[in-house]
């Protein structure tokens, strides 16, 4: 007979917790996020400084975090136009957390 409670399988991965490694573990946006740790970015120096991504890939992704709520844009009137991205306050909370998951990389992973 059940009791109504939804019962917890403590082995099992807090949701939330499941839901920031799908989301930073996409390809690129933990690099992106981590690029703008340093401050404002123009499209193209997001290109250089992630290195292989395409162009269209970039957009996706950036369109994702700023949907996220952890990027903005905003377009500098030119001429020429530009396109600048940077961290909103939500992002900025998240680079302690990836400074750390940095730190314990650097100590236990093998990095090639």
């Amino acid at each position: 007979m059940s009791s109504g409670v939804e019962q917890h399988d403590p082995r099992a991965c807090d949701g939330a917790l499941a839901k920031a490694f799908t989301f930073l573990g996409k390809r690129w946006n933990g690099v992106i996020l981590a690029t703008l740790m340093s401050g404002p970015a123009t499209f193209s120096g997001l290109r250089r400084a992630v290195g292989s991504i395409s162009d269209s890939v970039l957009s996706d992704r950036l369109v994702e975090l700023a949907g996220a709520g952890l990027v903005t844009r905003e377009v500098c009137e030119g001429p020429p136009v530009s396109v600048t991205y940077q961290l909103t306050e939500a992002g900025q909370s998240l680079m302690p957390v990836l400074d750390e998951l940095a730190d314990w990389a650097r100590t236990h992973l093998t990095l090639q």
